[in-house]
């Protein structure tokens, strides 16, 4: 089975969301989205990375930040998703409904990507001034919080600034985001490092249940995160990844970001599902499966 015949009440760009009055259960899908695009071909075992990956962050950062997964057992799957157990094995969660932020709380430990590019050209990342004398991959003396707008499918985040942050959702809720993504980030990038793998930066999403701000949505995965070899870091240029960024790096060098994207050659299917595969087990020391 590939799939289940049931509609979601919602879908993004890799997640179907079925809404069970007050719970969500999420299905992480095998899709794959870059530069805005929703990819025609699949990652193999992609969803139940992410599943499996965002379980073990919840469990390892709940004395940081209560989360909204309820259950990933098969067990507690409603009546009507039971028949397809085994498609959704590992790759559903069971969720509180929460009252989302229209945030994405990025946390950037590193100079990389976008913040590379606008560091060279003034200085900064996200209008934050930075000291002089940073290169490509160089870790920031502290991380910074960076957040954006949230798109719809097929637009672009926006960066903004705390100060506008603060506009759309209070300033006492926008300081409090973003203290929880900075504290969420160290803990990660500490236990992470101890597994060798450099976490350059992520993005977190979070809402409110009973007035309580949680932590929702996946977390610290390789579609939400940089993740880099440890052993193989050098400042100065560019990082091998664990990540998306493997398949950014292949359009990028194949497409002209002119008309829909090409489709993946099977080899980068394949090395793109492996690399996802490694990031799970060496973050978490278990075998994926």
């Amino acid at each position: 089975m590939t799939g289940i015949d049931i509609k979601p009440d919602a879908q993004g760009k890799v997640r179907d969301l079925y809404d069970l009055g007050d719970r969500l259960l999420l299905v992480a899908s095998d899709r794959i989205s870059a530069f805005d695009y929703i990819l025609e071909d699949e990652i193999p075992c992609k969803g139940q990375v992410l599943t499996q990956l965002s379980c073990f962050w919840f469990e390892l950062l709940d004395g940081v930040v209560e989360n909204h997964l309820i259950s990933a057992d098969v067990a507690d799957l409603p009546e009507r998703f039971k028949p397809y157990a085994d498609y959704l094995r590992g790759r559903f969660m069971l969720v509180k409904k929460a009252e989302m932020f229209p945030l994405e709380c990025i946390v950037r430990g590193y100079l990389a990507g976008s913040g590379l590019k606008e560091y060279q050209k003034q200085g900064t990342v996200c209008g934050i001034e930075l000291p002089a004398g940073l290169v490509n991959s160089s870790k920031l003396p502290e991380p910074i919080y960076t957040p954006s707008t949230k798109a719809e499918i097929g637009d672009h985040d926006e960066n903004i600034s705390f100060e506008r942050s603060a506009e759309l959702i209070g300033e006492d809720d926008a300081a409090r985001l973003r203290d929880l993504a900075i504290a969420v980030y160290s803990k990660a990038r500490d236990h992470a490092a101890a597994q060798g793998i450099v976490i350059a930066d992520t993005k977190f999403e979070f809402g409110r249940v009973d007035g309580k701000i949680i932590l929702a949505d996946e977390v610290l995965t390789p579609d939400s995160s940089r993740f880099w070899p440890g052993d193989q870091y050098e400042e100065g240029k560019d990082q091998p990844s664990f990540d998306k960024q493997f398949v950014r790096d292949w359009l990028s060098a194949n497409w002209d970001r002119q008309g829909n994207p090409p489709r993946l050659p099977q080899e980068i299917i394949e090395k793109t599902s492996e690399k996802y595969i490694q990031a799970y087990e060496a973050i978490t020391g278990r075998k994926f499966g």
